[in-house]
């Protein structure tokens, strides 16, 4: 664990906090942290902070280099770090401000399923999602896709495997961007990439990444929560995955073309994991297309487990999904970089290249990019908590475009490195612990869940106030898990 951070912080209001850009002579701009006084404690006790500063020092950087109350140490940006450039001047495109899992991000399914009536089958409804669908480390799926086929995948997105016949219409309507960045050039991914992705679309994966049946415990909005079809007592789903190995190898593979870009560009950086070029320079645009065909494929990976998980449903129920109600409410990214309009310099509107690593979108109501079913209410936001807390569901608000480029939190956050957390676990049952808090918890092996015990989060109902007092993004529901799988 790198050493705590003793820069300075400056407070502007009660959930935000600012790295002046005088504090070292390189920064272009000021880092502005969103947390409370108890967070921004635990937020000192690691280099995060000291990476917002580093972050602050990229070529064309707009307005501030941001971080969420989640933030954590990370690989070159920080885990909740915002930051948007402009490529009119000579703005960088960074891979490690989106992140080795290329879309990772998480979509909730709602269902008409009330937990009073479900709870004798929630036990045999888990382990059958843990039989059926593939996870943890070298776990392959039943959808393998050859080459020619993977690359129709990362151009089209979710509208590929929707066209046949694992998916919706209306699951597409409810995914960020349609779920498909356009733009994406599966030439720019390399062979070794296509192999690792060949036959993990559809698999869950290892680390952070879960599908956990849910249950609405509390309403805060009841408005909102009705337009997003959220009622007390019904059951949810959430799926968090990503890009799995095609996405990681896509950053693997371009972080070594970036390595020595800034000294061919004429500019220096503070810490080489923060290896970027200009937008629009070459290496800046095999990036941008082979990082957008990763993006579908995530897109695609989390709509062939959502078809999983509802074949899954209708075995247990015995009932069609449809008749369960299991429906998309939205599918979101919290890895990725977009082109997007936001306004700077005195309210002068710019389309600026927003890097999200572990952040949300969080798009107020009118915003021309939400689907019309959400645009008069704003976008839904989903929050997981840890395996033993709450997740939560918010509303994006018109403060995100003023204060963070559209964003807000993406979970609660570490506060405990995997290694500590596996070693403070020796000798417990996390499984154990958490079945008696009501919680069936179902994973390959102790590691996984001795990684993500609760105790290694922050309080994601604490991080959460944050940016609800921030008027980034607005409480509508609260999940409590009662099942999850994990690899």
């Amino acid at each position: 664990m790198p050493d705590p951070y003793h820069g300075p912080l400056e407070r502007i209001d009660d959930v935000c906090w600012r790295i002046p850009r005088t504090y070292r002579p390189e920064m272009r701009v000021d880092g502005l942290v969103f947390a409370d006084d108890t967070l921004i404690e635990q937020i000192k006790q690691d280099q995060g902070l000291e990476q917002v500063a580093n972050v602050a020092t990229l070529p064309g950087i707009q307005k501030a280099s941001l971080a969420m109350p989640d933030i954590h140490w990370g690989y070159g940006f920080c885990i909740g770090g915002v930051a948007a450039t402009d490529p009119e001047q000579g703005g960088v495109i960074s891979p490690g401000g989106v992140g080795y899992d290329i879309n990772c991000g998480v979509r909730l399914l709602r269902s008409s399923i009330l937990w009073d009536e479900a709870r004798p089958l929630i036990r045999p409804l888990v382990d059958q999602l843990f039989r059926d669908i593939p996870t943890g480390v070298g776990q392959t799926g039943p959808y393998v896709f050859r080459k020619p086929q993977l690359a129709e995948l990362m151009e089209q997105g979710a509208a590929f495997v929707v066209k046949q016949g694992l998916g919706t219409e209306d699951d597409l309507a409810h995914i960020e961007a349609g779920g498909c960045l356009a733009g994406a050039d599966p030439d720019r991914v390399s062979d070794r990439a296509y192999v690792r992705g060949a036959d993990q679309c559809g698999t869950l994966g290892s680390g952070n990444h879960f599908l956990e049946v849910q249950v609405v415990d509390r309403i805060e909005d009841p408005d909102v929560a009705s337009a997003f079809g959220l009622a007390e007592g019904q059951l949810t789903v959430l799926i968090h995955s990503g890009s799995r190995g095609l996405g990681y190898q896509v950053c693997e593979d371009h972080l070594a073309a970036f390595k020595n870009a800034p000294k061919r560009y004429g500019f220096t950086l503070p810490d080489a994991q923060l290896a970027c070029a200009p937008i629009r320079s070459p290496e800046g645009q095999a990036y941008l297309g082979a990082m957008r065909a990763a993006a579908n494929f995530a897109f695609c990976n989390r709509q062939l487990l959502t078809h999983q998980a509802r074949l899954v449903f209708e075995r247990i129920f015995r009932k069609k999904w449809t008749d369960l109600g299991l429906t998309l409410v939205y599918d979101v990214a919290h890895n990725i970089a977009k082109f997007e309009d936001h306004a700077v310099d005195h309210g002068q509107i710019k389309q600026l290249c927003v890097h999200r690593k572990g952040a949300t979108r969080a798009f107020p109501p009118g915003h021309p990019e939400l689907p019309p079913a959400y645009r008069a209410i704003g976008q839904p936001v989903i929050i997981p908590g840890s395996m033993g807390t709450a997740s939560w569901v918010l509303v994006g608000q018109p403060g995100s475009m003023e204060r963070s480029f559209g964003t807000t939190c993406h979970g609660a956050g570490r506060v405990m490195s995997r290694t500590e957390a596996v070693r403070r676990a020796s000798g417990r049952r996390i499984d154990k612990e958490l079945d008696a808090l009501g919680i069936i918890a179902r994973a390959r092996g102790f590691k996984g869940l001795a990684e993500e015990q609760p105790a290694a989060y922050k309080d994601v109902d604490q991080v959460v106030e944050v940016v609800h007092k921030a008027g980034i993004s607005r409480k509508v529901a609260r999940l409590r898990p009662i099942g999850v799988i994990k690899g």
